[in-house]
């Protein structure tokens, strides 16, 4: 199957596994097309045997994964088959660690690393076929090679055969991607051999708390532990739980009761995994109902992830995240139980705040965890939510690019090319708000120009193998704190599990741990590289170990996005000791001289944070309060119980927002002076002058700023008068007419104004709010105003007056009088507070002789009798008065008579006279 018709192995002699048949079927697609898709379920084999079966000696074969421990999984089982080690004719590159040789066929790699080695070289010189493993999972890093591979084969290398294989069956996407324009590529099935698996539905007794943000009801947890043990209990083999994180893995596995099952918790100062009795990633011994307690999630070490991927020697219970899902295989697993959650990163892009959400499980991904207990054996899983949701879950996982952040993203489109990522191939296009915000953030850092092409930074950036701005803060920070410094505190917040808490507390706790001082020696040596200077591939006879980087899980701690350099790689021991932070790296060439022995932990984190953050430099509202106004302009409080309360500065690393709050929440930040505040911010100081309306009143003033944050402000003492009216009248439209002072004269004149425009229309002016407030220094006269109290002395009235053309000017009692005379001879005042009907409220004696009600607006509008009685109370509401006298007033006759006996009621009132008197007393 390969070029010169030798084969790596025979596919003969390949496990006897369900995608074993459709191999001809896809080296013959591939041969014809030159790309094409698989779709083939998870335990199929397409991961380890179709690479095997395309590769062939003098040619090299590329297997992109998702997950770091899927391709050392992958890795490992391709070489047990060929009965060698990894690193000889199958190899791999994962964060850390890289092992191949000249030997090396096949390759398998991140999908970060791929990106990165594509930007560095394009062609893939020597590279025969490109496998894209779990497309289906679509992260953005599988969504860029996928893109760039297209446009590979298109420009450069025809001859580049590209697999795409995924575990569902919305392949047709993906065919069309990979095809030309009407000639999909083709798509080749292999269908699962899998056992039975039982469906059993085991939601909660009682109703839990849907998860918001990372928060899962531990209710939930409860219930998952119980189910667990019921799994072990009804059947035999090990049971996998899925969980949304590592903090629900520990939380679980202390509730299983398993002796020192810490797992990764997520909060301050947790570390990963702790090792149990039997094997690595064991997280306790023999002891629930016979089993062991072992974890599964991406951050833990490379022996612990393989441990778990070995059949153990007792029973086990397997706590996994996501990375369970597919493309690697649990031995011994007869039981899954579900919690129906996953977590996916989420991004305020408004904000730049990003986070990690836990969510509902989608179908598609429910079925692939269940599918892991039909891999060996019949099977059951348990489902812990109610058959009747099942049908409302989203069918597939949405797209990590409609969501994520996109910074690192749109780095890679601008290294590649394409800044707007127009003419890419890519699945889904970024959505433009958030592709704007990521372009917007390395325009800040200095990595695109205003054309959104990369900058000699923006290369240095990408060639750190970090988030755009963590790869900032890092290679700034290390000319101020030394390569080392800078590279600890980066690397504590590269970690996902650096979720909440004080950065310097987690910076010491995970000083000395071997894992920790890795990532350090990898970050060290970025700086210590020109991009792109070593090859994507180390010549050499021997494995080597290198490092590599995927992409982030937590946004909020290191966006999603971030990539590996190309071609990390490097056999370099260490060096020796690393001076204890505090102290000067002592590395040649970096770092100011003495500055790194003057910063403290404290001030050292919070410079690192900032730089990574400046937008999110934040100052507390009051002194020793919990409130923090971020140089942004987002408003944030620190948790209670907080040991950075009261803190004058913070660096805030991670934060969030929940729907509907008014501030966000701060869940990791480092403190730091308001010097090295500036520092790190420098871009966003400002200095002008400031007369506006703020917080309610007229503002004049000098301010210097650091965003949103206002340091020092210096009251002027003459400022323009022209641009103090202005501020009053933003007030006005701010807060409305409240601000003036309505008298009762004011308030009737705007009535009567408002009934002669709604009756005659122009000239006659429109009095609404919106009118009024759309020129109020046209017609209030604001003279020599100034703050707010001024407002409340303006002659209101006056101003409405001068609202009137001189043409109308002398008609306004005409129109619209102010008292109208009724029989008795009094002047009732007219009630205009419904312009479409002006009342006159007049008692029914008063009233008596007239025939018809007047008429205001030159005789079109009637006026609204409100008739009283003697007591003033309203008896009948007519606008039809000779009506009332004949078929009204007898039934109020009848009734006020004998209440009122001294006030007259004669029978025919059309006729009788109006009084204000009453009847003489009888004697």
């Amino acid at each position: 199957m390969g070029q010169t018709g030798r084969v790596l192995i025979p596919v003969g002699s390949l496990p006897d596994l369900p995608v074993r048949p459709v191999l001809p079927e896809v080296a013959a697609a591939l041969a014809g097309a030159g790309a094409a898709v698989l779709v083939a379920p998870p335990g199929t084999g397409k991961t380890t045997l179709v690479p095997l079966a395309l590769a062939a000696p003098g040619s090299r074969v590329i297997v992109a994964e998702p997950r770091r421990v899927a391709a050392r999984a992958a890795a490992g089982r391709m070489a047990a088959l060929l009965g060698e080690r990894p690193g000889q004719r199958v190899g791999y590159a994962v964060r850390g660690e890289r092992q191949v040789s000249h030997d090396t066929v096949v390759e398998v790699v991140t999908t970060g690393l791929l990106v990165r080695r594509l930007q560095a070289d394009p062609e893939l010189a020597g590279v025969t076929t490109v496998i894209l493993d779990e497309c289906h999972e679509r992260h953005l890093d599988s969504d860029l090679a996928l893109a760039f591979l297209v446009e590979v084969r298109a420009a450069l290398r025809p001859d580049l055969r590209v697999l795409a294989t995924s575990a569902t069956a919305d392949a047709d996407r993906l065919a069309t991607v990979l095809g030309e324009p009407g000639r999909p590529a083709p798509i080749v099935t292999a269908r699962a051999r899998t056992y039975p698996v039982e469906v059993i539905w085991a939601p909660p007794a009682t109703p839990v708390t849907p998860p918001h943000g990372l928060r899962v009801d531990p209710r939930l947890l409860d219930h998952v532990a119980a189910t667990t043990r019921r799994a072990l209990a009804e059947g035999d083999g090990d049971v996998l739980v899925f969980l949304p994180g590592a903090g629900e893995i520990s939380a679980v596995a202390g509730r299983l009761g398993a002796s020192g099952a810490s797992g990764s918790s997520g909060g301050p100062g947790s570390r990963g995994a702790s090792s149990g009795p039997g094997s690595p990633g064991a997280s306790g011994g023999p002891g629930l109902l016979g089993a062991d307690v072992v974890t599964l999630h991406g951050r833990q070490t490379g022996a612990a992830q393989d441990a778990v991927l070995r059949a153990g020697r007792h029973r086990r219970v397997v706590l996994a995240t996501a990375v369970a899902e597919s493309s690697l295989t649990v031995p011994g697993v007869r039981a899954v139980v579900d919690a129906g959650l996953s977590r996916v990163p989420r991004m305020d892009h408004a904000r730049g705040l990003g986070a990690l959400a836990t969510v509902a499980v989608s179908r598609s991904s429910a079925e692939q965890r269940a599918g892991r207990a039909g891999r060996e054996a019949p099977g059951r899983v348990y489902r812990c939510w109610p058959a009747a949701l099942h049908d409302r879950l989203p069918a597939q996982p949405e797209p990590e690019i409609t969501a994520a952040d996109l910074t690192g993203f749109a780095l890679d489109l601008a290294l590649w090319g394409h800044p707007d990522g127009a003419g890419l191939a890519l699945p889904d296009p970024p959505p433009p708000g958030a592709l704007r915000a990521a372009v917007a953030a390395l325009h800040d850092l200095g990595a695109v120009d205003a054309e959104g092409r990369v900058t000699a930074r923006g290369r240095a950036l990408a060639g750190a193998g970090l988030h755009p701005r963590l790869a900032r803060a890092l290679i700034d920070g290390a000319a101020v704190l030394g390569a080392d410094r800078a590279a600890e505190i980066v690397a504590v917040l590269d970690d996902d599990r650096t979720t909440s808490g004080d950065v310097v507390t987690v910076w010491r706790a995970a000083r000395n741990e071997p894992a920790r001082r890795a990532d350090v020696r990898r970050l060290t040596r970025a700086l210590d590289r020109s991009p792109g200077r070593e090859p994507a591939v180390t010549p050499t006879n021997e494995p080597v170990t290198g490092t590599n980087t995927d992409r982030p899980r937590n946004p909020a701690s290191a966006p999603t996005g971030r990539r590996p350099a190309a071609g990390e790689a490097s056999g370099r021991p260490d060096s020796g000791p690393r001076p204890a932070a505090g102290e000067p790296s002592g590395r040649p060439g970096r770092g100011r001289p003495g500055t790194a022995a003057r910063l403290s932990d404290d001030i050292a984190a919070g410079l690192i944070v900032g730089l990574a953050y400046p937008e999110r430099v934040a100052r507390v509202r009051e002194p020793g309060g919990m409130a923090y106004l971020m140089a942004g302009g987002t408003a944030a409080e620190l948790p209670a119980g907080s040991s950075l309360a009261g803190s004058p500065w913070l660096a805030v690393a991670g934060a969030d927002r929940a729907a509907g709050a008014r501030v966000a929440r701060i869940r990791s930040a480092a403190p730091l002076d308001e010097e090295t505040a500036l520092e790190v911010a420098a871009p966003m100081l400002s200095e002008a002058t400031e007369i506006g309306w703020i917080d309610g009143d007229v503002v004049a003033r000098r301010v210097r700023k650091l965003g949103a944050i206002t340091l020092v402000a210096t009251r002027l003492t003459d400022p323009d008068p022209a641009l103090l009216r202005a501020a009053l009248v933003t007030g006005l439209r701010q807060e409305g007419l409240g601000l003036l002072t309505w008298s009762r004269n004011a308030e009737d004149l705007r009535k009567r104004l408002a009934f002669a425009h709604a009756a005659l229309g122009d000239p006659w002016p429109d009095v609404s709010d919106s009118a009024l407030l759309e020129s109020p220094e046209d017609w209030l006269g604001l003279g020599s105003a100034r703050r707010r109290a001024d407002l409340a002395k303006v002659d209101v009235a006056g101003g409405l007056r001068r609202l009137l053309p001189w043409s109308v000017a002398g008609r306004l009692d005409a129109v619209a009088p102010e008292r109208l005379p009724v029989p008795s001879g009094s002047q009732v005042r007219v009630d205009y507070s419904d312009p479409a009907a002006p009342v006159l409220a007049v008692k029914v004696q008063e009233a008596f002789g007239w025939r018809e009600a007047p008429r205001l607006a030159d005789g079109r509008v009637p006026v609204l009798l409100h008739l009283l009685s003697p007591a003033g109370r309203p008896v009948a509401v007519t606008g039809d008065l000779g009506s009332f006298w004949v078929q009204g007033y007898p039934q109020v006759r009848a009734e006020m008579r004998g209440r009122y006996p001294r006030h007259p009621w004669p029978e025919d009132p059309a006729t009788a006279e109006p009084t204000r008197r009453l009847n003489p007393r009888s004697r």
